[in-house]
């Protein structure tokens, strides 16, 4: 009884560890990336450019992983499979990624996490049209519950960008058709993707997507940047924090779960506003803070009815295969019952 329970408290501190972990570089590369990318701080704006550089690092590094180091089996991904299910989540992520980036130069920390509260709107609205989610009035009333609080925080905006703004909705837009287009284009096909093999199969094809835009909207302006030179420290240490995020996610959805990762997330929301206001200077004020309210409540609300739900899929899986055993060990008792009677008849 007593190891019992020090496996549980055991595993409870873990859990605990690995979101602690997941939350400080999450919070890491959001503020390193605004950082490097602000106008007022290191004043280097070319998010396709910094994007790039992660994806390339990343690329890399999963590479040895997977072919090396072999910390991860790779799957057995046929070149048909390759271009029509990786290639349309690459080419989805590169655009989320670069357009979540870009945001960091109009709009503050704080608003842009206002603003991801519209994930799950997103994600369920797409994945209903899609027919990867059922319609519920229910479900529905908390999402427009959940825009409506985006719209008040982003009407009490101090410094409000409608550029930025369309950014980052166009990024919530691009990686919430990922996130479904990965069950359509993925998990119906039985393949499942951990971050480490994710990042071998498709950061790559990311960074020859961004190589496009690229090579148009940025590398003129570098050329004519003639004085920049490239920063290792700091750009080497920017895309080890990201690639480190993606270990975090790896061992954070492995050891608890990916519902645990969204609650996590709304607390790295609340730290991430706080630090923005506290540390950054951003203004916050008193019209986001309610209208941001309102759209948590609706989160919190949207992860615990995922939780029921899952919980009920699990309570019937567990109760479906009862009804197999007793079944088989039926089965098993009429079989025993006449070799008896057959042994019985024989003597």
């Amino acid at each position: 009884m007593a190891g019992s329970d020090a496996n549980l408290v055991r595993k409870v501190v873990l859990s605990y560890i690995y979101v602690a972990i997941w939350i400080f570089l999450s919070f890491t590369v959001i503020i390193y990336n605004k950082y490097i990318l602000d106008k007022k701080m290191y004043n280097w704006p070319f998010p396709i450019s910094l994007t790039m550089i992660h994806m390339a690092f990343c690329s890399t590094l999963a590479f040895l992983l997977v072919r090396v180091a072999k910390v991860v089996e790779p799957l057995g991904m046929t070149r048909e499979i390759y271009m029509s299910s990786i290639v349309p989540i690459g080419a989805l992520y590169s655009l989320s990624l670069w357009f979540s980036n870009s945001a960091y130069i109009y709009l503050s920390v704080s608003f842009i996490q206002m603003l991801k509260a519209l994930m799950p709107v997103a994600v369920y609205s797409i994945g209903v049209l899609l027919k990867k989610e059922i319609y519920k009035p229910e479900t529905m009333g908390n999402m427009v519950l959940i825009s409506i609080g985006v719209g008040i925080a982003a009407y009490g905006e101090a410094k409000f960008n409608t550029f930025g703004v369309i950014l980052q909705l166009a990024a919530v837009a691009f990686e919430a058709t990922r996130l479904v287009m990965i069950q359509i284009l993925l998990s119906s096909k039985g393949i499942t993707l951990n971050s480490i093999t994710a990042l071998y199969y498709v950061a790559p094809c990311c960074f020859v997507f961004l190589c496009v835009p690229w090579v148009f909207v940025e590398l003129p302006v570098l050329r004519e940047s003639s004085s920049f030179s490239f920063d290792l420290p700091t750009f080497g240490l920017n895309s080890g924090c990201a690639f480190a995020l993606n270990l975090a996610v790896f061992l954070l959805i492995g050891k608890t779960s990916a519902l645990t990762m969204n609650v996590a997330g709304v607390v790295k929301d609340w730290l991430l506003i706080a630090f923005s206001w506290s540390v950054i200077m951003d203004r916050v004020t008193t019209l986001n803070l309610v209208g941001y309210g309102l759209a948590f409540l609706g989160v919190c609300y949207y992860n615990h009815a995922k939780l029921q739900t899952m919980k009920a899929k699990e309570g019937l899986k567990k109760s479906q295969q009862e009804e197999r055993d007793d079944e088989e060990q039926g089965m098993v008792l009429v079989e025993h019952a006449n070799t008896k009677d057959d042994d019985g008849g024989n003597s």
